[in-house]
């Protein structure tokens, strides 16, 4: 990813950040499936996320029904094998699309 580079661009950094966002989910995601009943505090310090951007990811998982809180910690719900399912058909497409747009600019 082009953190930081000089010459950052207007036309590519909202998809940047929109991917660095969805990485950021995903990992949350990830880590809450392999370790539920988890917490905000140990998520920030498992993933090495402020705690504040970790509170943002949860609430946004929580409203894509993909994660509930419980009395021990974020947990997964049932929707979760449909939604990386979605996930791994979308990031297909836009590999394939990314391809496509890179063979059209040599």
């Amino acid at each position: 990813m082009m953190k930081g580079k000089a010459g950052k661009s207007v036309l590519t950094s909202k998809i940047e950040t929109e991917i660095e966002l969805l990485q950021r989910h995903v990992a949350m995601l990830k880590a809450i499936m392999d370790n539920e009943p988890i917490g905000i505090i140990r998520l920030s310090e498992m993933l090495k996320y402020p705690q504040h951007k970790v509170r943002y990811s949860l609430r946004i998982l929580e409203q894509e029904g993909l994660i509930e809180p419980s009395p021990d910690g974020a947990v997964t719900t049932e929707r979760i094998q449909d939604f990386l399912d979605h996930l791994k058909e979308i990031l297909e497409t836009m590999s394939n699309t990314v391809n496509e747009l890179r063979e059209s600019i040599e």
